[in-house]
């Protein structure tokens, strides 16, 4: 594994501020997008993106906004690329930016517990129910990021973005995003 220069760590940390186009809450760092970043030559960089899911429309604004704040900071030649593999997960959210997607009024993602696909089930629309938990049949609970109820329903399985759901409190009736797993 190759070190990172001084340089490199730097201009990491200039691509990883810049918000995130659908969710400005959070910067591409806490989204846990931008990769790496490579010196290719003098003044010349090449950073890896890794989108959210294949066909993020936020791509291009994304590539866009990195290179702006790349060339204010001395980069003449400043290359975006978008990598695939290995694929993003709601894992690679770090814990900062789980705690601002929750103070902004989205629930967070959940954190999965295991490598590889994350299993989809369809089934009930509520969260939280009496005798789910002594079961063991629950997943864990999508709280309320208003109220910390863990008694919520589904309401779209989309929301403003595909990234999200649309959810309700059942205790304090507020709607509410919530980042899907991923």
């Amino acid at each position: 594994m190759v070190t990172a220069t001084a340089l490199e760590t730097e201009l990491l940390e200039l691509a990883g501020s810049v918000p995130d186009p659908e969710l400005p809450v959070l910067t591409l760092h806490e989204l846990g997008v931008v990769r790496a970043v490579h010196l290719t030559g003098t003044g010349a960089v090449e950073v890896d993106l890794t989108p959210t899911y294949t066909g993020c429309p936020a791509v291009e604004t994304m590539r866009a906004d990195i290179e702006q704040v790349l060339r204010t900071h001395g980069m003449r030649e400043v290359t975006v690329r978008t990598v695939l593999s290995p694929a993003w997960s709601t894992d690679d959210i770090t814990p900062e930016g789980r705690r601002k997607l929750q103070q902004s009024g989205i629930a967070p993602p959940r954190t999965q517990h295991s490598a590889g696909p994350v299993t989809l089930t369809l089934g009930p629309t509520r969260t939280g129910h009496a005798g789910e938990a002594e079961t063991g049949t629950a997943p864990e609970a999508i709280r309320c990021p208003h109220c910390d109820s863990a008694d919520t329903e589904l309401l779209s399985r989309f929301s403003s973005t595909a990234c999200k759901a649309l959810r309700r409190c059942l205790a304090c009736r507020e709607p509410f995003d919530h980042f899907k797993e991923l």
